[in-house]
Formats: C-alpha cells, sequence, structure tokens
C-alpha cells in the first residue's frame, strides 16, 4: 500500500499535490483497492468553481459507484480525458497516471487541514 510523503490526503481518501496555483487531485491507492476494479470516472464539473468537500464527480468499480469530493475550493481546470478510455489508469498508477483533476486553488490555506502522509497512513491503519 503506498502513501507518498509528497503529497496531502483527506479523510475520504483523496490525494492532492500542488503545483504552483494548481492543485493536481486523484484517489489514493488504499482508495483504489478497496473498490476493485475501476470501469468508469464521471466528471461534469469541468469548469465550475467547487467548494472544499463539494462533490466534484463519480467513480463507478464493478460492485460500487462512489462519489468524489474536492478537497480544496477552486476551479476545475482539467479532467483526465485519458480515464474516458482506460479508468483502470487510476488501479494501476492512482498518484501519476491515475490523476483525475486539476483545480486552480481559490483559498490555498485549506491545505493546512488535511492529513500528511504519516496522518494518512495512520488513518488506514499502516
Amino acid at each position: 500500500m503506498s502513501v507518498l510523503d509528497n503529497l496531502k490526503y483527506t479523510k475520504d481518501h483523496e490525494w492532492i499535490r500542488v503545483e504552483g496555483e494548481t492543485a493536481i487531485v486523484g484517489i489514493t491507492h488504499f482508495a483504489q483497492s478497496e473498490l476493485g476494479d475501476i470501469v468508469f470516472v464521471e466528471v461534469e464539473t469541468e469548469g465550475e468553481e467547487l467548494e472544499q468537500h463539494d462533490s466534484f464527480g463519480t467513480i463507478e468499480a464493478v460492485k460500487t459507484v462512489s462519489d468524489l469530493f474536492m478537497p480544496v475550493s477552486g476551479e476545475i481546470l482539467e479532467f483526465n480525458t485519458a480515464l474516458e478510455g482506460n479508468p483502470e489508469l487510476i488501479n494501476n498508477d492512482p498518484y501519476n497516471d491515475g490523476w483525475i483533476i486539476k483545480v486552480k486553488m481559490t483559498d490555498p490555506a485549506e491545505l493546512d487541514g488535511m492529513l500528511s502522509a504519516a496522518d494518512y497512513k495512520s488513518l488506514i491503519g499502516l
């Protein structure tokens, strides 16, 4: 179970990597392993501005559909269109090729309330 030290995490199992004013968001290795084989990702909020904790889309696995939540407030700049034809990228590489959205953050201070890698490991029992 990989948890990367250079990312921030949410209790809802999203990760966030900050690059300037942009945040790249996906789900954690733990989350994808719990979901199983991911078959579809839907994000219809591209171009919208959402608040922290709002749902920005859904992720569908063989047995379940789960909401995806905004780790920080901001405008959704981009959806990873590679997931349209290859949603399994999230299973294979959740922290790189399996990223889901890019967000222009409106309140970077919200990052302070997120979990560190050590805190996230404690949350999932590692």
